[in-house]
């Protein structure tokens, strides 16, 4: 998952926009937000250094455009999410870290678009200064992007923490609770809606065991006044609140996606799931809630009290944010019990958090077998548009170069061409990842493909591949993480023996990504 943060005021000199890493994917972690560690305000426009010109002025920020990097150093990647790649970046005058989130403007493709990002900027500034909040550092715009230079979350993710510790009770699960709900309470009172709550956005600022607990990715986030509804369906599957979907809603859908949260937290899974996202959507909208299956008798009443009335379908009967507050499970010292919570809602935990690097990798060698014959078509076409023979293309020479050479590709499909290969943000894509991400739209479902990636984790040809198998492979593409490699497995091993047989490896690979955001980039009131 990834850091996120974003700023911006009314005043055009003051607009830019955050992300995360869902990240991602993937966390950032914190150390901005200081003044002293804020770029002074340049007292005069940059100028062109060739020609001392007043420097252009940028379209998405209305200030001149300058460049980063003359400021910052840009290190490795941190998360990435559907409208940005943020990267590890240090301060050049003071040598402190931050995480620089990248916006592709060719990504803001209409005026929509761009309001977001200003209205981002603005929710951000507005924000600013609380305790929960990421801060954003400071805003950049070039030709090809804009630039979020934003507060270090460096102690990873939520849920992560919580692995990590083994074991907890309903009375630490209350206080991570009661901290969400308190970042929640602020927001909705100074009149913005978050829209996209989930364990991914919260990330703690360092590795210290009292590490603050930080909010971050505003992308979908709005500001509201009394009685505004909207009409987005805008969020991630698990954590979309029935009223989301029946497109009227306002910001008692945050509390729904921290009741989803909560019962995660107290029983390892999502209340709503199914196979599809239209299944996730269906139960979602039918609300029934299982409070009987295991660990639910041992866990006590006011927990599962306040858990119902956080995803109480209807939002007018739904507890607000002071509501929660003053529920007697999650105030300090309250009701919550200080007893472990049993072992295996960690281990649910662990499965429900355990990232497919399976899936990942298999990608990666799918894309390695190619055959020269099948490339062949892809590597001149490449050849084609790449006119000036620099070895790299533009979205421009994409889409001119396919409709020469008359490809089937729609014009969404070169969008989700260039997204998947571009992997800097810059523009631009060369030609090994034109190669990887054209074979991944048509080709990664072939049966002979298929068969040659399994063939390729399971060494010994038993016909199943193994936990030694899949942790020899990581390893091979630098992509163990140090996660239990039993974890990755019992993602996909529908049958429960240990290991993963060719139908099984095939229904992962062909299974879509559930925590995909089903988002619209805006939103509309009415």
């Amino acid at each position: 998952m990834g850091n996120c943060c974003s700023g911006g005021t009314n005043d055009p000199e003051n607009k830019g926009e955050s992300d995360q890493q869902n990240n991602n994917d993937n966390n950032e972690g914190g150390g901005g937000g200081d003044p002293a560690t804020t770029p002074p305000a340049q007292s005069k426009p940059p100028t062109n250094s060739k020609n001392s010109k007043p420097a252009a002025i940028g379209p998405v920020l209305g200030r001149p455009m300058e460049d980063v990097k003359a400021s910052y150093s840009i290190g490795k990647e941190l998360g990435r999410g559907q409208f940005g790649v943020t990267h590890l970046c240090t301060q050049k005058s003071t040598g402190k870290h931050f995480a620089c989130k990248t916006i592709a403007k060719r990504k803001l493709v209409n005026k929509e678009d761009i309001e977001d990002v200003k209205r981002e900027v603005q929710i951000m500034h507005h924000l600013s200064g609380q305790a929960n909040i990421v801060e954003l550092v400071g805003v950049y715009e070039d030709k090809h992007s804009v630039h979020l230079v934003m507060e270090l979350c460096a102690g990873g993710e939520l849920f992560d923490r919580i692995i990590a510790k083994g074991h907890y009770t309903e009375r630490a699960a209350a206080s991570l609770l009661r901290t969400i709900v308190q970042i929640v309470h602020t927001c909705h009172s100074m009149g913005v809606i978050h829209r996209d709550l989930k364990p991914e956005n919260f990330l703690l600022l360092s590795k210290d065991e009292n590490a603050p607990l930080k909010a971050t990715d505003f992308g979908l986030s709005v500001f509201y006044k009394q009685g505004e509804t909207f009409k987005d369906i805008v969020g991630s599957a698990y954590y979309i609140a029935p009223e989301v979907l029946k497109r009227k809603y306002g910001p008692e859908v945050d509390i729904w996606s921290i009741g989803v949260m909560l019962y995660i937290l107290l029983c390892g899974v999502p209340p709503f799931w199914a196979e599809s996202e239209n299944g996730i959507f269906n139960a979602i909208l039918k609300g029934h809630v299982d409070f009987t299956s295991d660990p639910w008798p041992s866990i006590s009443p006011a927990a599962k009290d306040l858990v119902r009335k956080m995803l109480n379908t209807d939002p007018k009967q739904r507890l607000t944010a002071y509501q929660v507050l003053n529920h007697p499970w999650i105030k300090e010292d309250g009701e919550a019990p200080d007893t472990p919570l049993d072992n295996a809602v960690l281990n649910r935990l662990k499965q429900f958090r355990a990232m497919n690097e399976f899936k990942k990798v298999a990608l990666r060698v799918i894309a390695g077998c190619m055959s020269e014959e099948e490339i062949m078509g892809l590597k001149q076409m490449f050849r084609g548009m790449d006119t000036d023979n620099s070895g790299t293309i533009t979205i421009e020479e994409l889409k001119q170069g396919l409709a020469k050479q008359g490809t089937k590709l729609t014009e969404q499909e070169v969008m989700q061409l260039m997204e998947a290969a571009d992997a800097d943000g810059n523009g631009t894509i060369d030609y090994d990842e034109f190669i990887t991400a054209t074979m991944h739209m048509n080709r990664t479902n072939k049966e002979e493909h298929l068969y040659t990636a399994f063939q390729y984790f399971d060494k010994d040809n038993s016909g199943y591949i193994t936990i030694e198998e899949l942790e020899q492979a990581l390893l091979e593409f630098n992509m163990h993480d140090g996660r239990d490699i039993r974890d990755i497995i019992s993602e996909v091993d529908a049958d429960n023996d240990g290991r993963i047989n060719y139908d099984e490896f095939a229904a992962m690979m062909s299974k879509g990504n559930l925590e995909a955001h089903t988002k619209k980039r805006h939103s509309s009131v009415y």
